[in-house]
């Protein structure tokens, strides 16, 4: 792919794009559009930055579509422009519906995975875990604390190796090996949370780090959970983050986006597991002809 490799260096232009693209979107708000997901899995993704008049980042999706995510209105952009930019590339992704409703009528075809949608969830949710449905999410909660002594400190560099053990934990607990599932984006996370905007708190029972939460807001009230660690020795610990999460967060929390499955059925279960209100689509948006 052509393009410059992703680098921190690069976050005020792709951000301040990104950020107009987030205005106004409130909890439908696509949980990619951030400078922060896309460096962090830039290897993962082999994201490329194309600057100039109508900037891109390029990639590749996890089932192997090389896409272009536009960092400006596709809608703004001549067809002539768009179809050069495309050139080598399958399609325009990730496109909100608002996004793709705007472009021509007729020129362009849309589709849509499951694999790739965000799950959406109301805060509320997690404050109560209310209902029938979510009973066993209080009941895992209520034993982790009658068997602990929890407490959490909001994230700061002077936690990172706190992290940094729940992380490696997690990884022997699941048999992973060093660089597999999201190891080393979750590393550089923690390392650069401030810089990438990444807030959250890290749980400690009985004084020992069993977990940890970095979040990032796509908009007022609106919070991706971009990276949620926890050890299985304490079940229970990710309802417990979650709830601890949107009652004792700093800014009031309305919306928390767990970004998408990818199709991986593990993921899917446990998504569910917690009731979204809604999944949010990302388009896949291709030129006719």
């Amino acid at each position: 792919m052509t393009g410059l490799p992703l680098a921190l260096e690069m976050q005020a232009p792709i951000e301040a794009a990104l950020s107009r693209l987030r205005e106004g979107s409130a909890e439908q708000c696509l949980s990619d559009r951030t400078f922060s997901n896309l460096y962090l899995f830039r290897d993962a993704h082999d994201y490329r930055y194309l600057p100039g008049e109508w900037p891109c980042i390029s990639g590749r999706t996890y089932d192997g579509v090389r896409h272009l995510m536009p960092l400006f209105s596709p809608a703004d952009a001549p067809v002539d422009v768009l179809r050069e930019l495309l050139r080598g590339h399958d399609c325009l992704y990730p496109l909100a519906r608002c996004d793709a409703q705007r472009l021509p009528p007729g020129l362009f075809s849309q589709t849509d995975s499951p694999d790739d949608a965000d799950y959406l969830y109301a805060a509320r949710q997690f404050t109560d875990y209310p209902g029938r449905a979510l009973a066993h999410k209080r009941s895992q909660i209520r034993q982790l604390l009658g068997a602990h002594r929890l407490h959490a400190k909001p994230f700061d560099e002077s936690h990172c190796t706190a992290a940094q053990e729940v992380l490696q934990g997690w990884m022997r607990q699941k048999g992973k090996s060093a660089g597999e599932a999201d190891e080393q984006a979750c590393i550089e996370a923690i390392a650069h949370a401030a810089r990438l905007g990444l807030e959250g708190f890290v749980h400690f029972a009985d004084g020992l780090p069993v977990g940890f939460v970095l979040a990032q807001a796509l908009q007022p009230r609106v919070y991706a959970m971009r990276f949620a660690k926890g050890l299985d020795t304490h079940i229970g610990i990710y309802p417990y983050m979650f709830q601890h999460f949107c009652r004792n967060f700093t800014r009031p929390v309305d919306w928390l986006n767990f970004e998408q499955d990818m199709g991986l059925a593990g993921f899917r279960r446990s998504k569910r597991s917690y009731g979204p209100a809604a999944l949010i689509p990302k388009l896949r948006v291709r030129l006719r002809g």
